[in-house]
């Protein structure tokens, strides 16, 4: 209907201004991409003819706006704004993260990436906490971050590191670990939580009582990611999650966290120094050096290496022969 009236009915939608008005404002969810390293993601490049209910309850207004709709996506999920880090030592400053800002969506996969010592992990830091903000501010889901973080943003955001050796107890069982979480929160049911917190990541519940080291290091990173998801956040902050572990294994977790993701709908921001991971895990990518944003890139434009800067060029060359294995 319009204005009061009929406008159009059935299948015909297409054909009259209400199916219009449908396709400008993205009634329908955008559909997946089949097949390769993009299962599970959606694909922006080509977005879909909606497809209104045809009648009955499903035709309900309740309906017409899923939760990765264009309108809910359009709100970012994680906003930094004008973000500087600077650490002080013996009189000396040092000026980590300088002036960056960047935002993203529900449901994304945003990247940062650079060499060594750009400003990556230290924005990460910074979400959670962990690193003195000198400027800027950070907001999750609209509002501004509380400093010291409380129970409320631990909620929210969960963060896996990159050596799961060093982020686990060595003296707590697995599942002490995983229970840490749910015991500060005062949540019940921790065994059953816990067994299916380890068959989520592909662990048999035997390795409940286990330690850290009896575990391989693809194994622990599991455990870590478990971890993280015990308390279901939904925003993972992810500082190089497989870059201390061998290859084969890095493929395995990369699709684990692929599947987490579509699987219950979160939203990572990623730290790597290799584009080949990136590319095959995140949205959109912002290129940092020396602590300041160089460049902001698409999936599209990074698989076509269409970059402006001689920096991003420089890190698609060191890493294009694998992203085209991938």
């Amino acid at each position: 209907m319009r204005n009061g009236r009929v406008d159009g009915a059935g299948d015909g939608y297409r054909n009259c201004s209400l199916g219009k008005l449908a396709r400008n404002i993205g009634f329908a969810s955008p559909p997946l991409v089949g097949g390769g390293r993009g299962r599970g993601l959606l694909d922006r490049r080509n977005p879909p003819t909606p497809a209104l209910p045809t009648g009955g309850r499903e035709g309900r207004c309740r309906n017409l706006l899923p939760r990765n709709s264009t309108l809910v996506r359009s709100v970012p999920l994680i906003e930094i704004t004008n973000l500087s880090v600077t650490f002080a030592a013996n009189g000396r400053k040092v000026r980590a993260v300088e002036d960056v800002s960047l935002n993203v969506a529900a449901q994304e996969s945003f990247g940062l990436v650079g060499e060594s010592g750009s400003g990556k992990s230290t924005i990460l830091r910074a979400i959670c906490g962990l690193a003195p903000i000198s400027a800027g501010s950070i907001r999750i889901n609209g509002e501004p971050v509380k400093s010291p973080r409380g129970r409320a943003f631990s909620v929210q955001v969960q963060m896996v590191f990159q050596d799961p050796y060093a982020s686990l107890h060595p003296r707590h069982t697995i599942d002490r670990c995983l229970s840490e979480p749910l015991a500060i929160h005062g949540i019940p049911d921790t065994d059953q939580r816990v067994m299916t917190a380890l068959t989520d990541v592909g662990l048999p519940t035997s390795f409940r009582f286990r330690y850290p080291h009896q575990l391989s290091g693809g194994q622990r990173q599991r455990v870590a990611i478990a971890r993280a998801l015990m308390l279901k956040p939904a925003i993972l902050l992810l500082d190089e999650p497989t870059s201390a572990l061998d290859a084969s294994v890095q493929a395995e977790v990369l699709n684990l966290l692929s599947r987490l993701r579509t699987e219950r709908g979160l939203t990572f921001l990623m730290v790597s120094h290799d584009l080949a991971v990136i590319d095959h895990m995140c949205d959109r990518v912002l290129v940092m050096q020396n602590g300041r944003a160089v460049e902001e890139l698409t999936r599209d434009a990074l698989a076509n290496a269409r970059m402006k800067t001689a920096y991003a060029r420089t890190l698609f060359t060191a890493s294009a022969d694998r992203m085209l294995q991938g």
